[in-house]
């Protein structure tokens, strides 16, 4: 069950014997999508970010997450952090979807959170200006570059995109070639992680 505002999130359990763990966001999200039915943790990533520090002692505290599902043409893949189309940084739209708030040292989607049941999705319009853009990257680390009138950011539990010349395409950080068709889906609860 996806959280709830004031409400508690995940229980505190024994730290359970096997526990895998996953060193990137990539990695967590190929293990995820691989089904395994493992107990998993992180030890970084824009997720493991999002969660905060774990603990060493003998509890550990286990949450529910939710998951991108990825089409990217007639790709299938799976994401835990964030999906981002873009030609480049500084002409060109930029779309992503975030299902938490982090991309390294951006606070990208400041209202992000990873068990909410939807995505932050994020769209810059392609005629944001180059002087624009370097404002809005100055302000990316403290989550202050939106409001934004050629940002515009939006919770959706789905969202599509058909893009007339192809964009390259990074899932949780790893460039996945370029797409022209993109379309990210939020499945609630679709892991259980421990921190």
């Amino acid at each position: 069950m996806t959280i709830e505002k004031g409400a508690d999130w995940g229980e505190r359990v024994v730290r359970p014997d096997g526990l895998v763990v996953a060193s990137s966001d990539a990695e967590l999200a190929g293990l995820v999508a691989s089904g395994t039915k493992a107990p998993l943790t992180a030890s970084a990533g824009d997720l493991r970010r999002a969660l905060g520090d774990g603990h060493d002692g003998p509890t550990m505290h286990l949450v529910p997450l939710d998951v991108l599902r990825v089409v990217a043409d007639d790709i299938e893949l799976c994401a835990v952090a964030h999906v981002v189309a873009r030609r480049s940084w500084w002409r060109g739209p930029i779309v992503a979807v975030f299902n938490c708030e982090h991309l390294g040292r951006w606070d990208v989607a400041p209202r992000g959170h990873p068990n909410d049941g939807r995505a932050e999705v994020i769209e810059v319009d392609a005629t944001m200006t180059i002087r624009a853009r370097v404002q809005a990257w100055r302000r990316l680390p403290s989550g202050t570059h939106i409001p934004h009138p050629a940002i515009r950011v939006s919770p959706r539990r789905t969202a599509s995109w058909e893009f007339v010349r192809p964009m390259l395409l990074f899932v949780d950080g790893r460039r996945r070639g370029e797409v022209r068709r993109l379309v990210v889906t939020v499945e609630p609860d679709a892991f259980h992680l421990h921190v």
